[in-house]
């Protein structure tokens, strides 16, 4: 990978940049075919960006159904038909008689499947409601999670591997509320969203803890949009619903969704 083409890249992204550079050189000159793990957004984007300098070689990104966030791709040959290669992703149902199973949030379940030694990247979207959850997974993992995953967050759970047929999509659900903030810009909503100093952010973020759209932000004062999804390390996740206004003091009102 050439360093004209690494300076578009955050520093730590290029591990990842080298990595998906070697996957693209092997299908145009070994004639491989590479299926990745899950990919977020932003590596998405990455390859994805680096398959389209090249017309020697097919790229399929596919996570299991329409607008999924977390996806695999498949890296080939450009003659190779990729739409038809297996994607090798299994459906994870996840149930319990449990009343308390409708109080379980995303993060209860993707932290139990971590817990169990599974790197992330091999999970896929997880799709919640009051009977469970139905996550998607790496099939090289899927025998594993359903002999093993029997507690979700202390609730006891039941396990199954279901054909896509059955998948049950449910929208990414965000817990809104308004907050009042002086401009856009990222400390002064991660404090808010956060609860926390703007002192206590800054230093994080300058130190490439905090991702906007999926993508390290290092710079406290950059604005935000209507749209963004923010992450801060060991704190979670929220998304910029909506900007309602303006107060008379002069302050921005924004709604701001948190993950559930």
């Amino acid at each position: 990978m050439s360093e004209q083409i690494k300076v578009h890249f955050h520093p730590d992204e290029r591990p990842f940049v080298d990595r998906a550079s070697e996957w693209i050189t092997r299908a145009a000159e070994r004639h491989e075919v590479r299926l990745t793990d899950f990919l977020d957004p932003r590596q998405a984007y990455i390859v994805q960006s680096l398959v389209n300098r090249r017309d020697d070689v097919a790229l399929r990104i596919d996570g299991g159904y329409e607008g999924a966030e977390r996806c695999r791709a498949i890296i080939a040959p450009e003659y190779v038909y990729v739409e038809a290669e297996p994607m090798e992703m299994t459906v994870l149902s996840i149930s319990s008689s449990d009343q308390r199973m409708s109080e379980l949030e995303h993060g209860d379940y993707l932290g139990s499947l971590l817990g169990l030694g599974i790197k992330r990247d091999k999970i896929g979207d997880i799709h919640t409601s009051d009977a469970g959850a139905h996550v998607l997974v790496t099939a090289d993992i899927a025998s594993f999670l359903d002999t093993h995953l029997r507690q979700v967050h202390r609730v006891p759970v039941l396990t199954d591997l279901l054909p896509f047929t059955e998948l049950r999509v449910t929208g990414q659900e965000w817990k809104p509320f308004t907050i009042s903030v002086a401009s856009m810009r990222l400390d002064g909503i991660v404090s808010d969203v956060f609860r926390l100093s703007r002192a206590k952010v800054t230093a994080p973020i300058k130190s490439g803890r905090c991702k906007v759209n999926w993508k390290v932000e290092e710079n406290p004062s950059v604005p935000l949009a209507v749209g963004d999804v923010v992450s801060l390390q060991g704190f979670g996740r929220f998304k910029v619903l909506e900007i309602e206004g303006v107060s008379k003091k002069g302050r921005m009102r924004v709604m701001v969704g948190t993950y559930q």
